[in-house]
């Protein structure tokens, strides 16, 4: 019996590369479309807000720091999530 452990692979190598390269970051796709979303909504919102306050209308202050922290928060998880893409280039 010669190594019957190890099933002999069929798999094109450029398969098996992204498959494992899958394996090491599961749903990079669908992560990257959501933070991309959650970044746009919160520019929208934060938009919206300062052209209101712009209008002379009346945007709580607390509101405002809400809008920006999340944007300034989505952004830093969308770039450190980019960031880890180029690392495992």
């Amino acid at each position: 019996m010669s190594n019957s452990n190890k099933p002999d692979s069929n798999l094109d190598p450029n398969l098996k590369a992204r498959l494992l390269k899958e394996t090491k970051n599961p749903y990079r796709g669908l992560r990257r479309t959501v933070w991309i979303a959650l970044f746009g909504s919160a520019a929208l919102g934060l938009f919206i807000m300062v052209t209101n306050v712009i209008a002379g209308d009346n945007v709580s202050i607390n509101d405002l720091a809400i809008q920006t922290s999340a944007l300034v928060i989505i952004g830093f998880l969308l770039f450190k999530d980019r960031s880890k893409e180029d690392a495992d280039k």
